[in-house]
């Protein structure tokens, strides 16, 4: 018998995958449905937080507009699930082919989100992602790779 934790679990990795698929498609609207509207995001680029559904929508359009063709993928992802939050941590890359054609590798950065169920379903109401930091140059390290 399946247990509700482990139906929340599928659920939020469908979710992820939902967010693979929304940026592969460069799809707003199917990621903003996988977001709370009080969403906060601490992702690679400033400022120190994104606050809201509208500003990470628009996190997503300053990275689509790099890219003609954009491929992102996670590994080693690991979930926890509680009865109304979740976490789950791994690692993501954002990858492509650049408007100008140049193709672009992309770099590993470690990734969290936090989820929160509402109204029975899970929605991500934090997201960070990051890259080591050298502290000696002060400057990210972005050439590792899982």
């Amino acid at each position: 018998m399946t247990t509700q934790r482990e139906l929340d679990e599928a659920q939020i990795r469908r979710n992820i995958d939902g967010i693979v698929e929304g940026i592969r498609a460069k799809d707003l609207e199917g990621l903003r449905r996988l977001y709370a509207a009080d969403v906060v995001s601490f992702d690679i680029d400033p400022p120190l937080q994104h606050v809201g559904i509208e500003a990470k929508m628009k996190n997503w359009e300053r990275a689509f507009a790099f890219f003609h063709e954009v491929t992102y993928e996670v590994r080693d992802l690991t979930i926890a699930v509680g009865d109304d939050v979740a976490f789950g941590h791994g690692f993501g890359r954002l990858s492509g082919t650049l408007e100008d054609g140049t193709a672009a590798g992309g770099m590993w950065v470690r990734g969290t989100f936090c989820f929160r169920k509402v109204d029975g379903a899970w929605l991500i109401v934090h997201d960070q992602a990051s890259v080591p930091l050298d502290i000696r140059s002060g400057r990210g390290v972005i050439d590792l790779k899982p």
